[in-house]
């Protein structure tokens, strides 16, 4: 068998078909790579159709803020409708993301959670290191607390206030406080297109 003929693994294959459906997943803790290729892909989806909404399903325990800030960015500049959807947990850079779709289009399942917290760095070195060090910090925190509370329509007092401890949110209390919209009752709340309405379908024999 050629590698042309080799099929395959389950979880590309699922990848592929749910790009094809203008879906795309983070199930992972976000790292750089991810956040580029999901900076791609918004683009691409955006690029294949201007107007048709982007799934971004959620199931995540954080990560790389500079890869949440950049696909924030691509969300904002690309003219299509974002759906974000908690599958599970949209913890730290999950939590960020899933705010950060379209109003009115994002969604969490009936189980899942959110944590919304400040996150943690390490500072060390010199201390002309440290001080420039921390200055980038709070600036980054600052950034990031406005985009929280301009989705949720709180203050950045009270994201602030409310992020100082790991605070976990259930599914109906996440739509009290202004992550998402609503509570998943039809999956196709959260599919934006059927296969076939796309360019990017990849069929395997």
């Amino acid at each position: 068998m050629t590698d042309e003929q080799r099929p395959l693994p389950l979880r590309k294959r699922t990848a592929e078909s749910l790009f094809g459906q203008r879906i795309l997943t983070l199930d992972s803790a976000l790292d750089d790579e991810i956040g580029t290729q999901l900076c791609s892909q918004l683009v691409m989806l955006s690029d294949d159709d201007p107007v048709a909404d982007i799934a971004l399903w959620i199931n995540s325990p954080g990560g790389s803020v500079p890869a949440m800030l950049a696909i924030t960015d691509i969300m904002r500049l690309i003219p299509n409708d974002v759906i974000t959807v908690n599958l599970g947990m949209a913890y730290s850079a999950g939590q960020f993301l899933l705010c950060s779709g379209t109003r009115g289009k994002r969604f969490i399942t009936p189980h899942a959670k959110v944590l919304l917290h400040q996150g943690s760095a390490g500072i060390g070195g010199y201390a002309p290191d440290i001080e420039l060090q921390a200055d980038d910090l709070r600036h980054v925190r600052d950034t990031v607390l406005t985009i929280i509370a301009e989705q949720t329509g709180h203050t950045r007092e009270k994201i602030f206030d409310d992020s100082l401890r790991d605070h976990v949110f259930t599914a109906s209390e996440s739509v009290d406080y202004g992550f998402v919209d609503h509570i998943v009752t039809d999956i196709a709340q959260i599919r934006p297109l059927s296969p076939a309405a796309t360019g990017f379908e990849v069929s395997h024999a």
